[in-house]
């Protein structure tokens, strides 16, 4: 009998009243504020302390100890890490294997993806398995395994190999995670697109495509930082110095400058300034990844 009983809430308080829980969400006591100031100090603190040695000169360091405020700013360390310690050839060579394998990882990932969530493919969950699979294996076990068949296939000591074992460690997480985004896109919008005489390319191409952005751009995010910041495998399929990414050439700049720390630190911060561009432009797109799918 209570279905019965006529409601007498308003409709139109429901914005407000979602209005008014995001507010109380959001305004928090000013206790956890004060309780969480030693924890940002402690995250923020490190960066600080790097970025203010970058900029300091060696004689400054030398004269006035690593801790001491700098008297003047200096792009010394900078100009150092450039031109003797090698920093820009191996940027260039991390950009290019990270721009390559990010865009074959997920255009690859998103094909495969998109067949398997879309297309009644014999043993589709087990293919799925096997290709997530290979992300739980410890990297340590494969060492000697992908440098045998790198150097087996003639690219050892090449960019094209760092890309190649990125792409394929890579391929079965973002596989997975655009699967799973894809199996909840509404039959409806891909049977009216067979309707209208759409083929299996045009739909992935005009349809799932730009309603995996957010997804996709998450993943990008993600991978630009993984790919990025590698050290494992740059170490395993590379030996020449030349084709060395930067997390191989600040291994070097640390042994080759170890007491000109400001030549140390200005070459960390160019390491860090690239990842941290790619998260602050996709930032928006990868806060929109994560939470699809949590009001469903």
């Amino acid at each position: 009998m209570a279905a019965l009983v006529p409601s007498t809430q308003n409709p139109g308080d429901l914005p407000t009243r979602a209005h008014h829980r995001r507010r109380a969400i959001g305004s928090r006591s000013p206790w956890f504020h004060v309780f969480m100031i030693p924890f940002t100090l402690a995250w923020i603190t490190p960066m600080v302390f790097v970025l203010v040695v970058a900029f300091r000169s060696f004689d400054d360091i030398v004269a006035r100890g690593l801790s001491a405020l700098p008297t003047s700013l200096s792009w010394e360390g900078f100009a150092t890490a450039l031109s003797a310690g090698g920093i820009a050839g191996a940027l260039r060579n991390s950009v290019i294997v990270t721009v390559c394998a990010v865009i074959v990882s997920l255009f690859l990932a998103s094909m495969a993806a998109y067949a398997l969530s879309r297309y009644r493919i014999p043993f589709r969950n087990a293919i799925l398995l096997i290709m997530l699979a290979g992300n739980l294996l410890p990297p340590q076990i494969l060492l000697i395994p992908v440098a045998k068949i790198a150097e087996g296939l003639g690219i050892y000591d090449s960019l094209l190999a760092l890309v190649v074992v990125q792409v394929g460690f890579g391929l079965g997480f973002y596989t997975f995670v655009l699967h799973g985004f894809m199996r909840s896109l509404p039959d409806e919008v891909f049977e009216a697109a067979r309707i209208d005489g759409a083929g299996p390319i045009r739909i992935y191409a005009q349809i799932v495509l730009p309603l995996c952005r957010p997804s996709l751009a998450a993943l990008t995010a993600l991978a630009t930082t993984w790919i990025f910041n590698d050290l494992i495998w740059a170490m395993t399929v590379l030996r020449t110095e030349t084709n060395f990414p930067i997390t191989a050439a600040l291994l070097n700049l640390q042994g080759g400058f170890v007491s000109q720390w400001n030549v140390v630190a200005a070459g960390s911060i160019m390491a860090a300034v690239p990842t941290a561009i790619v998260f602050f432009i996709f930032q928006k797109q990868f806060v929109s990844g994560l939470m699809v799918g949590t009001s469903k």
